[in-house]
């Protein structure tokens, strides 16, 4: 008892309580059964020699065997575990809700878009336009996988669209007949289409316009994605055997002296976690940059960049492709003959030109689509959120595993009225002089993770190109063939090549079809609002050209 005495004595000189040994056991087998830590016929009704404990030795006698040392091992990893996916739950809803709620606009609005060529096409050309339905379904939905991450280039997609309207085109517009071609007729005119160049310059023009401006928006959401996998990451961090022993010392070693109720001192909580997420706070510089370029990414979604614009004025560079592919009719009907032969004409339906006055009202335009003001409710959320790896450490001590100011807390050794030791600065540096966690080095897991995050920075900056080589294609274009003929109707060429004489049927065809073009552009003029105003231009240059070379 004198020694006992003496002890508390001497412990009163430096910042410490007395620490006793433990008499009873109860205390400890109720929590061990009620976190579910293990049975509870684990832990010993009364205090016992831990001379087999590694972690939570004492010179006196213990409420831990050796198998509870290891089960408190595996429950203190996942109780820290469990805490960073509580504290970061909030940003990975923002992001993984937003994410997907954008992924359902832009369904939405290729579905829109596409609805609008195909009512277009109806109100224009009614004869082509279940026909063309697939190949439109087939463009749009190209065009929406590109938006979310698909590995296909879009001058890809576009091109073999125009190579499927083309013998289309040709059947119900160009050289109409009582009945349609055969299949491998129409196969022939397909490959054609890149020689011939029918559409002249607008399905490269509809392929770079897709691709430039869509991109930004594609890179937008390829970060956000990216940002969930940085979160799921650290969320599922795989501890090291250092960190392990130390988060046991922390926080269920003091159970082993019947202490249940004494949480850790906040400096020694700090050099603990600070020690444990050492490698996940090394990702605060490029998270930062992160949120900071996703912010000046969104804000440059407008004007050229607006998704919403440019997905649903798609059908303008479509419907220029065919009313210029009509417009140089006689002199493509030459080229085709040339390399295909005769038509070869299947029995079936009968194929005619659409006649001026059938043209339906074209689609009105919808809504405003809520990409813009989703995008710029999700950047100020996000913003809220720059430092969080940064403090993720520290937040985990103050909001959950530390003692309270001025209150009696565990120091890994005793309690104490506070910790004495030097407490270090986060990151991988820092840890050199960490008193309680040996940190070897970086995480490889955290280290790809920061490089994944370094490149999206640069995308999201326009500093990089997309590792596919996609945007190379996009800003480079591969380009159409070399022509053998430019598809223009200028005079020396006169509107049929090759030699061909015009055929009387053949002018009357140009000439209806001249007139039919007027009439189209009254009704887009007429009917499609806003959204086809900035096509007009560049169909009042054809009708021009029709006109000099009619």
């Amino acid at each position: 008892m004198e020694k006992q005495e003496l002890l508390c004595c001497l412990v009163l000189v430096f910042p410490a309580v007395c620490l006793q040994s433990p008499t009873d056991c109860s205390e400890v087998q109720k929590l061990f059964h009620l976190n579910e830590i293990g049975p509870i016929k684990t832990v010993p009704e009364t205090p016992r020699k831990g001379s087999d404990l590694q972690v939570c030795d004492s010179l006196g006698v213990t409420c831990c065997t050796k198998n509870m040392e290891e089960r408190y091992q595996t429950a203190a990893q996942k109780n820290v575990q469990n805490l960073i996916q509580m504290t970061s739950s909030s940003l990975r809803t923002l992001t993984s809700r937003n994410v997907a709620e954008f992924q359902e606009i832009f369904k939405s609005l290729t579905w829109k878009a596409e609805n609008d060529t195909n009512s277009l096409f109806n109100s224009i050309y009614q004869s082509l336009a279940p026909e063309a339905e697939d190949l439109l379904r087939e463009l749009f939905t190209d065009i929406g996988l590109f938006v979310l991450g698909s590995e296909l280039g879009m001058e890809v997609s576009v091109y073999r669209f125009f190579d499927g309207l083309f013998p289309l085109v040709y059947n119900h517009l160009i050289n109409p007949g009582v009945t349609g071609i055969s299949s491998v007729y129409a196969e022939c005119i397909r490959s054609t289409r890149r020689q011939l160049n029918p559409f002249g310059r607008f399905p490269k023009e509809l392929a770079d316009e897709i691709g430039h401006s869509l991109l930004p928006t594609r890179v937008f959401l390829q970060a956000l994605n990216l940002a969930i996998e940085v979160i799921n990451t650290t969320d599922h961090l795989q501890c090291s055997a250092e960190c392990t022993q130390a988060l046991l010392k922390m926080l269920y070693c003091p159970h082993c002296q019947g202490l249940t109720q004494s949480k850790p001192c906040m400096g020694y909580c700090l050099n603990v976690m600070r020690g444990c997420l050492a490698s996940v706070e090394e990702i605060d510089g490029q998270w930062r940059e992160f949120v900071r370029s996703v912010d000046e990414a969104s804000s440059r979604l407008h004007g050229a960049h607006e998704p919403e614009q440019k997905l649903l004025a798609v059908h303008l560079p479509i419907i220029n492709a065919v009313m210029h592919a009509q417009q140089n009719g006689p002199k493509l009907s030459a080229q085709v003959h040339k390399v295909c032969g005769d038509p070869d004409r299947t029995a079936g339906e009968s194929v005619s030109v659409q006649q001026e006055g059938d043209s339906a009202r074209a689609p009105r335009r919808a809504a405003q689509m809520t990409f813009s003001s989703k995008r710029k409710e999700f950047v100020t959320s996000l913003r809220h959120y720059h430092t969080f790896y940064a403090v993720l450490a520290d937040k985990l001590c103050v909001s959950e595993l530390a003692s309270g100011d001025g209150m009696s807390c565990w120091n890994g050794e005793d309690v104490v009225k506070s910790y004495t030791l030097r407490v270090v600065d986060s990151g991988i540096r820092a840890q050199a002089v960490n008193p309680e966690v040996r940190v070897k080095g970086p995480d490889p897991v955290m280290h790809q993770i920061i490089d994944k995050l370094k490149h999206v920075n640069q995308l999201l900056q326009g500093k990089a190109v997309l590792a596919s080589g996609m945007l190379d294609v996009i800003e480079k274009g591969s380009g159409e063939p070399d022509l053998l003929f430019s598809g223009d109707c200028d005079d020396e060429d006169g509107c049929a090549a090759s030699g061909h004489a015009q055929t009387p049927d053949k002018v009357n065809d140009h000439r209806r079809s001249s007139t039919q073009m007027k009439t189209v552009r009254a009704d887009l003029e007429s009917a499609s609002g806003h959204e086809t105003r900035a096509g007009l231009l560049t169909l009042s240059l054809i009708f021009i050209i029709a006109h000099l070379c009619g």
